[in-house]
């Protein structure tokens, strides 16, 4: 279940919901797996989550996942065990993170995701480009300075990763219709991957007159087959990376398809904050039972309110601010119960 969604701007460079330097409220600590960090635009999104965590006067813990879906689990399962208020996640599988997402929502720890969805689980809020109008968007570009039924292939991001999904998605809306798609294939969003299965490409293909790359890492990959082959191919690349804006100004690579990995792991830290700052609405099981949230931080009336709408109660022993010292967090309890909070005055 996605609760909300913050959709970045992008556009195209070519040849021819937040609380802005609000501190935290509290003491937060982050915990961020990013999918990645052998990869410019992940390395950007990483970057802006720890500027504006510095910014904010948060914690965040970082954890790279390396491309590996099974590492990404581990690490989230570790991060779950360090008291974070809230986790943020760059999935490298939007199927394979669901698990761990539903792991932070049984231990009531909301999630912020990145860049990528979740295919299961609820997600707080997705901070991301409009991956679905960026595929189109490039699509029609090569429509304009190519033509119509111009012979294309297509290299595809990992297999799995929601953006991967998104961008063919969009492309195609267009390209089926407009373009002869001549061939397609993973290169999981790597550069030399993207070397390799273009090279396969143009010599089965030898007649294919544009490349549309769902990164940068993978065009760039793909000019390097064109140069080995001695060909001029239209490339066009997404995500709008240093690299990959370097290429496109040396006209090595036709346009990319931009977005702002730094801005978006800003925005992402933003919401982060704010989802920590906030409890989350009491879920009762079918049993009437629900589980406690961290109330390390909230006062005295946030607390009480929230045991209300629980259907749970606890003594009034004063007002202030819940302390660290209740151990409660994450413990599944029956309506009607009567539990402690600790506060300090």
């Amino acid at each position: 279940v996605l609760t909300c969604i913050v959709a970045m701007a992008m556009m195209i460079v070519g040849c021819g919901g937040s609380d802005n330097g609000k501190k935290a409220d509290k003491k937060i600590t982050v915990g961020f797996s990013v999918s990645t960090q052998n990869n410019p635009f992940f390395v950007s999104l990483a970057k802006g989550v720890e500027a504006k965590a510095k910014e904010l006067g948060v914690t965040v813990k970082v954890v790279d996942a390396q491309n590996d879906p099974a590492k990404q689990a581990n690490d989230i399962a570790d991060l779950l065990q360090q008291n974070i208020s809230v986790l943020l996640v760059n999935p490298v599988d939007s199927d394979a993170i669901s698990t761990s997402v539903k792991a932070a929502n049984k231990a009531n720890i909301p999630v912020i995701c990145l860049d990528r969805s979740a295919n299961q689980g609820d997600v707080a809020c997705l901070v991301a480009s409009d991956n679905v109008k960026g595929g189109e968007m490039a699509a029609d570009y090569i429509i304009k300075k190519l033509g119509e039924k111009v012979k294309v292939a297509e290299l595809e991001g990992i297999p799995g990763a929601s953006a991967s999904r998104e961008r063919g998605e969009g492309f195609h809306k267009l390209a089926d219709s407009k373009l002869t798609v001549v061939a397609k294939q993973t290169a999981e969003f790597d550069r030399s991957k993207g070397l390799t299965v273009a090279e396969n490409m143009l010599q089965a293909n030898p007649d294919i007159k544009a490349i549309f790359a769902q990164n940068d890492e993978m065009a760039l990959g793909a000019i390097e087959a064109a140069k080995s082959a001695g060909k001029q191919i239209f490339i066009v690349g997404f995500d709008g990376t240093a690299d990959g804006v370097k290429a496109v100004e040396s006209g090595a690579m036709s346009a990319t398809i931009a977005q702002q990995p730094e801005i978006m792991g800003q925005q992402g830290l933003e919401v982060a904050v704010k989802a920590a700052n906030t409890l989350p609405e009491p879920k009762p099981g079918s049993d009437g039972s629900v589980t406690l949230p961290n109330f390390t931080g909230f006062t005295y009336g946030e607390v009480r309110d929230w045991l209300h709408k629980a259907g749970l109660a606890f003594k009034p022993d004063g007002t202030g601010t819940a302390t660290s010292q209740d151990e409660s967090s994450g413990t599944t309890v029956q309506a009607g119960t009567a539990i402690t909070v600790h506060f300090r005055r």
